[in-house]
Formats: structure tokens, C-alpha cells, sequence
């Protein structure tokens, strides 16, 4: 299997150093690869989020509008009339 970037070829060599994966390893590993230009890093895959469900009885239920005291305000589009000055 080839290497997929510098820092993964990097590793292997570090392993090969300290003895925990064989010569063979990595020359094959090295072989596959061949002169290709790697990148420095590989960019993990983006990890796909879901939205988890509230248990019953923990969601906050929704109370009714309540309607407010005191002076109404009128809608900018209310009756389509302007003021005169």
C-alpha cells in the first residue's frame, strides 16, 4: 500500500528506526509510492454531524404567545393609508 503523505512516510521511518515494523515493510511500502508528490498532510474526512433527539419529558415545551399590555403597535403595511402632515 503506498503512502498517502510525507508525514505518514515520516512515521514509518520512525517505526522502522525503533524496530517495530520490518525493512520489507517499508521498502514496499516505499516501492508502491514511488516518485509521486505527496502532500504534507492528508486532511481528515469531515466528520458528519446529526442533531440527537431529546429525550421525553427533558424538551422545554413550547408555551402559547402571550399577548403584550399596553399601547398596540401598528404594522408598517397596516391599512395601506399614509398620514398627512
Amino acid at each position: 500500500m503506498p503512502f498517502k503523505s510525507k508525514a505518514q512516510r515520516r512515521k514509518f521511518a520512525e517505526l522502522l528506526v525503533k524496530g517495530e515494523i520490518s525493512p520489507e515493510t517499508f521498502e514496499e511500502w516505499n516501492r508502491e509510492t514511488g516518485g509521486a508528490k505527496l502532500p504534507e498532510r492528508v486532511k481528515p474526512a469531515k466528520k458528519r454531524t446529526s442533531r440527537k433527539r431529546a429525550a421525553k419529558g427533558t424538551a422545554r415545551s413550547k408555551k402559547p404567545a402571550s399577548k403584550s399590555k399596553g399601547t398596540k403597535r401598528r404594522s408598517k403595511r397596516s391599512s395601506g393609508r399614509r398620514r398627512s402632515k
